[in-house]
This record gives C-alpha cells, sequence and structure tokens, in this order.
C-alpha cells in the first residue's frame, strides 16, 4: 500500500492519503484511493478506479467511481499519454485528460494538461529529481511540479499549492 501525508494551501488539515492496486492482469488493475482528513477525522475522499496500461503506446486508460467528503458521488474518465523527447526518455511531454460526471451522468468538472517532464536521475547521490512544467487547459493555468525521492511540490500562477510527502 502506498501512503502519504498531504498538504495544501487551501486547507487547515493534513490529510493522509491511501492507495492501494489490485491486478487484474498484466496490463490492469484495480486501484483504490482512501484518504482522512486529520482536522475532522473523517474520510473526505475514496474512488475505485478500473486502469489499463498500453506500455507500447505510453498511454493508460482509466474509468471509475469516487465520492467526495460533501457525500458527492461522481463518476470519472482519465487517460494520460506521454511522448518521448530525448533517446533515453528522461524528458518526455505528457498529455492528459480527466472528465467527472454526477450520478445522473451531467458534467461536474474537465480537466486537462499538458506537460513537459524532465526527470533527472541521480542528481546528487541517492537523490533523483522530476521537474514539470505543465499548463492546465481548461483551467488556463500554467503550474510546476517538482518532485525528490518522497517529497513533492506542485504550484501554479494563482498561488495554490500543495505538499505531500510519501511514506
Amino acid at each position: 500500500m502506498e501512503t502519504s501525508l498531504r498538504l495544501g494551501g487551501d486547507s487547515k488539515a493534513l490529510r493522509i492519503h491511501a492507495k492501494e492496486k489490485f491486478p487484474i492482469n498484466s496490463q490492469v488493475h484495480l486501484q483504490a484511493h482512501g484518504e482522512i482528513d486529520t482536522r475532522a477525522a473523517d474520510p473526505s475522499y475514496l474512488a475505485l478506479i478500473i486502469r489499463n496500461f498500453y506500455p507500447e503506446l505510453s498511454a493508460s486508460m482509466g474509468l471509475g467511481v469516487q465520492l467526495n467528503k460533501r457525500e458527492k458521488l461522481s463518476y470519472t474518465i482519465r487517460g494520460k499519454k506521454a511522448f518521448p523527447v530525448s533517446y533515453d526518455g528522461l524528458i518526455g511531454i505528457n498529455l492528459k485528460g480527466t472528465y467527472d460526471v454526477d450520478k445522473d451522468l451531467r458534467k461536474v468538472k474537465q480537466r486537462g494538461a499538458v506537460e513537459l517532464a524532465w526527470n533527472i536521475l541521480n542528481f546528487q547521490k541517492d537523490q533523483d529529481v522530476r521537474i514539470k512544467l505543465g499548463y492546465e487547459v481548461f483551467g488556463k493555468m500554467p503550474y510546476v511540479q517538482i518532485r525528490e525521492n518522497a517529497w513533492t511540490l506542485n504550484a501554479d500562477l494563482s498561488g495554490k499549492w500543495s505538499v505531500r510527502f510519501d511514506m
């Protein structure tokens, strides 16, 4: 199980997030997510997503159901496609999108982004770094993500930020 501690600038509470992947076959797994808000001591997010990976295309698709802290049920479909730019695969362009609908199949939210990702192996001894410069298409907002081994910092130009520590 993958667990992480998450904090965002728009929240006053630390969240504990857990994710487990249950393999169905070599290219499909069921992914379960859960999150607990430490201030309220209640679950704030639950999700089940079936993800299908297409390694020959550097792509993935997912279809699932999620429940947020306002007890709103929604369905989600997501996709991601990576395009290596460098011969070693350490620099690439990612296209990703998500479309959420409520229980009555009305659009709730859509997100889409294009990212330039640069993986730097052994930035320092035993330290890998990944830098992503992205643009959220529907929100019309540039963002950056810096990941160092277990730490991830996300920020955008509107001042929104979050930090994650993978345990």
